[in-house]
């Protein structure tokens, strides 16, 4: 299973980006499917999740800025950002939990995509 994210860039504060994060390989099932952010010199965070039925979660820092939102059918998720401030710049990356396949029978899995970096400057 591999993760293929998109979205990041340069953008002025109180601008807005929109990230997607698409899974591909032998998926079975996705459970849950998150962002992450980490700045320099900083500990990766959880900025949202979103769970297999729509629930979603977000970090205190961007809630009523960031919406994350999944297309099943595409295996995609996406991460809305709006009102982007400095503090928001951060190598985003995206996580995906789920079920696969192979000869051996089923099994889970956790994957981390390559990492897409937003810069906001003020």
């Amino acid at each position: 299973v591999q993760l293929q994210a998109s979205g990041g860039g340069w953008i002025q504060a109180g601008g807005s980006l929109r990230l997607s994060c698409a899974a591909s390989g032998t998926i079975l099932r996705i459970n849950s499917m998150a962002w992450y952010r980490q700045g320099t010199g900083k500990e990766r965070e959880l900025v949202a999740s979103i769970a297999s039925g729509g629930s979603t979660n977000y970090a205190d820092f961007v809630k009523g800025r960031f919406t994350i939102s999944r297309d099943n059918a595409k295996r995609t998720v996406y991460l809305q950002m709006n009102s982007l401030k400095p503090e928001d710049t951060a190598v985003y990356y995206c996580n995906v939990v789920g079920e696969t396949y192979d000869r051996a029978g089923k099994s889970d899995f956790g994957v981390w995509g390559q990492g897409t970096l937003v810069t906001v400057s003020s």
